[in-house]
This record gives structure tokens, sequence and C-alpha cells, in this order.
């Protein structure tokens, strides 16, 4: 059975609509940031501080290997990870990807309390998401299905979620 992998950038929803859509499908959940921490023994503010923002994508690339390999689960993936194309084969291959977009400035609302956040630190977080969701908006739109979460219940997008994929693959 096929991974169902939601992409996007942070503050969409992936790890609230993941957990929705694998329940509803009886399907592992796998955060691959929470997978990332757990295997590394540490946050991941605490990699990007000691390993920059290379050693984090290096980790992120082998543990979204391991996780892509495991079938019939829903798999969240960071933001960022769609930034390397060995990242982006190894979902494609291992299941429907489905984007989840917003806006920069509900990103930036739903983001806004949360300190784990270290892309988004610095003066003008607004302008970095605007930056980062145009450098990403590329490897975004290479996604099989893109759902648009703005001012929508998590419960309706993973409804939708479950009716897109369920005619595109054996999910």
């Amino acid at each position: 059975m096929r991974n169902i992998v939601l992409t996007g950038f942070m503050g969409t929803g992936k790890s609230e609509v993941g957990r929705l859509v694998a329940q509803k499908l009886c399907r592992p959940f796998i955060d691959v940031d929470r997978e990332i921490e757990e295997e590394y023994g540490m946050s991941i503010p605490e990699i990007f501080r000691l390993h920059g923002e290379g050693g984090f994508r290096d980790r992120e690339a082998a543990t979204l290997r391991r996780v892509a390999e495991r079938g019939g689960a829903v798999i969240s993936t960071g933001g960022g990870a769609v930034i390397r194309q060995e990242n982006r084969d190894a979902l494609h291959k291992s299941g429907v990807i489905v984007c989840l977009t917003a806006t920069p400035e509900t990103i930036l609302k739903r983001t806004s309390g949360n300190q784990d956040r270290p892309l988004l630190r610095g003066e003008d977080p607004l302008r970095k998401i605007w930056e980062l969701l145009e450098s990403r908006r590329h490897y975004y739109e290479s996604a099989d299905i893109t759902i648009d979460t703005e001012g929508r219940d998590p419960r309706e997008i993973a409804e939708e979620i479950i009716e897109a994929v369920s005619g595109r693959c054996e999910c």
C-alpha cells in the first residue's frame, strides 16, 4: 500500500491534518520532524544551532528515506524537505504527494507563538516567509495534489485529501 505524503510550508496544517487522515484511514501517522528529534535525540532548533541548516537537511534526508520505504503510512514532512531532489524522488516513489497551502499572513499567524521555527527568527518573519515560499514554490507545485487550507477546518481538509487520493492510487 502506498503512502500519503503531506508537504507544504510550515504552518499549513500538515501535522494536524495528517493525524486526522491517518485516523480516518486506520493508518500509521509519521511526522518526519518528530522522527528526526527521536532518532538524533535533540530538538530541531538544537540541530540547527549545533549543525546548521545543512546538517539538519542531511539528517532530514536520511530520515525521509527510511520512512518513505514504509508502506501505507500518512507522512507529514517538514516544510523544507522538498528542497532536495533526493527527498522529492523518494517521496514520489513511495506514494501520492499532497501539498497544503496558506497565505504568508496566515502562516505567520499560525506560527507566531512557536519558538521552534528556526528559519523564522529575526526582524521581519513575514518577509522571510514570502522569500522562502517563493524559493520553494516550484518544488511545492510538483505535488500530485494541492489543497488550500486557508480559513478551513482541519477535518474538512482531511476529508478532501481522502477523497482526492482515493482516485489517484492504491492508497
